[in-house]
């Protein structure tokens, strides 16, 4: 990884993380909700207003199909984070997997934003 990855933010602080006791997924300090398993952690009025103002700054979504014939394909989801510089902050593989021929995949990734000003998140397209 980068040099530049983030360090770890103080507890109370934005971009601070804690462990979800449910499935043990790196999550925001903030969440009273785990966006991976869903299940509910606490709640708290603030929280609770903070995500009704939380907004999807990008939403991606695409299939692949294997064709009828020839052998299996093999696949890894490898999810990419870098900073207005283009470093490297994070990278994770996020599942890994096969499809037999005629089968197919429909891969989605979303990043929610929260806080001051979150209507006013852009997001940039690259091809």
């Amino acid at each position: 990884m980068s040099a530049t990855r983030p360090g770890p933010q103080r507890p109370g602080t934005a971009g601070a993380t804690r462990v979800c006791p449910h499935c043990k997924t790196t999550i925001l300090e903030s969440s009273s909700v785990c966006p991976a398993c869903k299940h509910h952690l606490r709640f708290d009025p603030e929280v609770v207003k903070r995500a009704a103002l939380a907004t999807s700054a990008l939403r991606v979504e695409g299939t692949i199909r294997h064709p009828s014939d020839g052998e299996a394909w093999e696949y890894s989801m490898v999810l990419t984070i870098k900073n207005d510089r283009g470093e490297e902050i994070d990278r994770k593989i996020v599942g890994v997997g096969a499809m037999r021929p005629g089968e197919g995949r429909t891969f989605s990734l979303s990043v929610e934003v929260t806080g001051d000003g979150v209507g006013n998140a852009s997001s940039s397209r690259k091809h």
